[in-house]
């Protein structure tokens, strides 16, 4: 960007009614549930939702409790009032051998070139081509005409479970990665017209946070990293959220050591347990230590708000994900107004 051009805004606030909706957090965060979750709200009330991935850990298929997903979009949920979300697994070999086919007629060469490993040699060397042909396909779902759909488009959004929060703006400034590579042809076409989808007003980049120091500062670093490729950045997705256990007056008490000790033996024994010492210390310590992770929480929840979008928050599920969360979590988003 010069310094003559106008800096990037950021989408709207939402409800977003974007066709495009990239998911993107540091890992451990769980950004493929967030996304599965924003895929089943957008779906809600008829819609048909794509949601995509392209990092090779079938991790949709595992989310939704199917089979490996093979390169075709399959069916793997249905949304309230009748929406489908389907899903595609992205693979880089099998996007080139799509564009060969689709623009040069040359599937079969396509293959030969696989055989041989040309293919994998030419994306390691040059992983912008990857990116490009991983994009690509994100792209043409998107832009996908079908006349007999309303709206006159094969979906009506398109959910992306992308790469990591600390490459993010990378993967998605396809035209960048790919100049040293081919300032003309096909590739810097095809990067181009990426490009004319990822900044558009089409498009939304989500980020999905924990409050905690490494997520958050990751967080804060991927949006100005969107922000200086153009890219336009959506919503932020604070995931595992706690509710405190104890009130905001014992919560100051235990992070400075200064629980009533007789209150809460005696608490502890109107539950039918003997106050041991023991026990008593341990309790002690424990709200010290809810005390402390409360504080670092309201810190982070600071750091999140100043960034200045839309925050959506999502509850810490004891018991692990499964499919009837991801239909909860998806009620929560459309409850808080992340889309319509």
């Amino acid at each position: 960007m010069t310094p003559q051009e106008t800096p990037p805004q950021d989408a709207p606030d939402g409800p977003w009614q974007c066709r495009l909706h990239v998911v993107t957090g540091k890992g451990g965060t769980g950004k493929t549930t967030a996304a599965g979750a924003l895929a089943v709200a957008l779906a809600t009330g008829g819609q048909r939702v794509l949601l995509t991935e392209v990092e090779g850990r079938q991790q949709i298929a595992q989310l939704f409790d199917t089979p490996p997903l093979p390169y075709a979009e399959r069916k793997v949920a249905s949304a309230p009032g009748g929406g489908e979300v389907f899903a595609l697994a992205i693979d880089a070999e099998e996007a080139l051998l799509e564009y060969l086919e689709m623009f040069y007629n040359l599937r079969r060469a396509g293959r030969a070139l696989g055989k041989i490993g040309a293919i994998d040699f030419a994306t390691t060397i040059a992983p912008g081509v990857r990116d490009v042909l991983l994009t690509g396909k994100v792209k043409e779902a998107v832009n996908r005409p079908d006349a007999t759909r309303p709206g006159g488009r094969a979906y009506d959004a398109v959910v992306l479970d992308a790469p990591p929060t600390g490459r993010i703006a990378r993967f998605l400034n396809v035209t960048a990665e790919v100049a040293g590579l081919a300032k003309m042809g096909p590739i810097r076409a095809q990067a181009d017209s990426v490009m004319a989808v990822m900044r558009s007003g089409q498009t939304a980049v989500h980020l999905v946070t924990l409050l905690e120091e490494m997520p958050v500062q990751e967080t804060v670093d991927g949006v100005a990293d969107l922000r200086a490729a153009g890219l336009q950045v959506g919503g932020v997705i604070v995931n595992m959220i706690r509710t405190p256990l104890l009130a905001d007056g014992d919560l100051e008490r235990a992070g400075a050591g200064r629980l009533d000790v007789e209150e809460l033996a005696a608490g502890v024994k109107v539950a039918g347990i003997a106050p041991r010492t023991a026990l008593i210390d341990a309790l002690v310590a424990e709200a010290a230590q809810h005390a402390r992770r409360v504080a670092l929480e309201t810190t982070e929840r600071g750091e999140v708000e100043a960034l200045g979008r839309p925050v959506y928050e999502l509850p810490l599920v004891a018991d692990g994900v499964d499919v009837g969360v991801v239909y909860r979590f998806a009620e929560l988003l459309r409850t808080q107004r992340m889309v319509g």
